[in-house]
């Protein structure tokens, strides 16, 4: 891998993405605290894991990979443009926030949406949004970057959920309003899609799998409406399996 990659975040996306690329080149992770970074540590594989922000600096390909919410991703992209250097890029993991908006917090010709899949080592799609002023060598070294992690990257259009999520989450919340009206029991509906549709994860428990929280979100992005089931959980704390309780019990 010829780029080397700087990655803002901590989360399941950032560690994830830094042990797939850690197993290709060099690979820089800042965390907020020592805490986050200890954390980090366990699973970024051979990662570099700091808690200084201008080591991001030194990176040529950097990647904001930060929770799914507008107030904390674009000052965090301002960060990053302060520290990038005239040659790097600027990408962002949001999974349904415009990539066009975004970009006007960054160098919007190197700027782009870079879409990766939970479990990010295990998934081989990416999706990849191009703002309008992105450069060709952006989109060149976006693409050999993801094809040199084994992945499969697919550009698509900056519209809210992109292909994935906006096909996605209606379908996921419809199992949920079935649920509702019948009384069907949730493990009921996963083994029908999972042995009926071929899918290797029913709904519900993909729904706990990517987090309650976050799946309302991307909900309310791209207009999709959420059961009102969902919202009470999420109130609850009950956000799915990294809470250990969701629309299933994760905790036996």
């Amino acid at each position: 891998m010829d780029e080397r990659l700087g990655i803002a975040g901590s989360g399941t996306i950032a560690c994830g993405l830094a042990k797939t690329a850690a197993e290709h080149g060099d690979v820089v992770l800042w965390a907020r605290s020592e805490q986050s970074a200890e954390r980090a540590r366990a699973k970024a594989g051979g990662a570099t894991v700091t808690t200084d922000f201008d080591a991001l600096g030194e990176a040529t390909y950097l990647v904001e990979a930060v929770s799914e919410e507008p107030e904390v991703k674009n000052p965090l992209l301002e960060r990053l443009a302060g520290v990038a250097s005239d040659r790097a890029i600027v990408a962002s993991t949001t999974s349904s926030l415009s990539v066009t908006t975004l970009s006007e917090f960054c160098a919007e010709g190197r700027f782009l949406g870079l879409h990766v899949f939970n479990p990010v080592p295990k998934m081989q799609l990416v999706e990849l949004v191009f703002p309008d002023a992105a450069t060709q060598e952006t989109r060149d070294r976006s693409f050999a970057l993801c094809e040199a992690w084994g992945k499969t990257p697919v550009e698509v259009p900056d519209v809210p959920g992109f292909v994935v999520n906006r096909l996605l989450f209606p379908y996921l919340f419809s199992a949920v309003r079935l649920m509702d009206e019948t009384g069907i029991a949730p493990e009921a509906i996963d083994t029908c899609m999972k042995l009926g549709a071929g899918h290797p994860m029913g709904p519900i428990a993909l729904l706990d799998f990517v987090g309650l929280d976050v799946s309302a979100a991307i909900a309310d992005e791209i207009g999709t409406e959420v059961p009102q089931r969902v919202r009470d959980l999420v109130a609850e704390g009950r956000l799915g399996r990294k809470s250990g309780q969701g629309l299933l019990d994760w905790s036996r």
